[in-house]
């Protein structure tokens, strides 16, 4: 069995506060877009039951048994007495970047098992079942837009449909740590809803949806600022930077042209 997990981009994101458990708070709407993985799931009759892992493509900073594939695996494994399989994934979603590419893979692996081995669990548990692996993980799962709260994890169907917009991801390679990442950002309670300014027209959202970590971010980096910064002078009616980082994103209503960035960065541009 073959599936593509996809990236996703936050259109605002919100630190309220950081909880007791070490997490913070959040508040952003996740979308789905077309930067995808290649997956491959193969049952094997081996004993005792144990999952192969390989990967290609991008490479996978993780040792044996800690890719999140695997771990989904052996938490269905023990459940659900599933029989061994290998997988194979092809990495082409940058890594470290902002867009929820592992989590994406962890999702659809737990969603291929449930159709593969016919366990018959509902949306409810497999979100479940993969918050364990990963505050992003659950949205992937029906991987439509959502608002989202919590570490991540509490989602909300939101209707949103940027269909026919032309959405420039670039990744300029730099990795974002998680302290620094948090390093620079004051919790806030907003001053304005989410919700509210999102049903209003694309164009609008340049001041009103925020990324609260591009105020820690842009300063250590100017190079992903000045990627913003580029989307919007080739004519984007909203750009951001996605997550933490370091990947930015710009929304057009016509394909773009004149795109003035290194050939070092991975660059995808596609129809929503």
């Amino acid at each position: 069995m073959i599936s593509y997990p996809s990236a996703k981009i936050n259109l605002g994101l919100t630190i309220l506060r950081k909880r007791e458990d070490g997490f913070h708070e959040i508040e952003s709407v996740f979308y789905p877009v077309p930067w995808k993985d290649i997956l491959e799931i193969v049952p094997r009759n081996e004993k005792p039951a144990r999952c192969s892992f390989s990967s290609s493509g991008i490479e996978i900073p993780s040792g044996v048994g800690e890719n999140l594939c695997e771990k989904v695996y052996n938490l269905l494994q023990v459940e659900h007495d599933l029989p061994s399989v290998d997988i194979h994934l092809h990495k082409q979603i940058p890594i470290g970047a902002g867009l929820g590419g592992g989590s994406a893979d962890a999702a659809y692996t737990a969603v291929m098992l449930n159709e593969m081995f016919e366990l018959n669990l509902s949306h409810q548990k497999l979100e479940r079942l993969v918050s364990q692996v990963g505050s992003d993980c659950p949205f992937f799962i029906q991987n439509k837009p959502a608002y989202v709260t919590g570490r991540g994890d509490m989602l909300e169907g939101f209707d949103l449909d940027l269909s026919g917009y032309w959405i420039v991801l670039i990744n300029p390679g730099i990795h974002i740590g998680t302290a620094e990442a948090y390093s620079g950002v004051t919790s806030r309670k907003p001053d304005y809803s989410l919700k509210q300014a999102l049903i209003k027209d694309v164009s609008s959202w340049k001041d009103e949806v925020v990324n609260d970590f591009e105020n820690s971010i842009f300063p250590n980096h100017p190079e992903i600022k000045d990627l913003k910064n580029e989307l919007y002078t080739c004519g984007a009616d909203y750009s951001a930077m996605t997550g933490s980082g370091s990947t930015v994103f710009g929304l057009f209503q016509d394909r773009p042209k004149n795109l003035d960035v290194s050939p070092r960065y991975s660059i995808k541009i596609a129809q929503l």
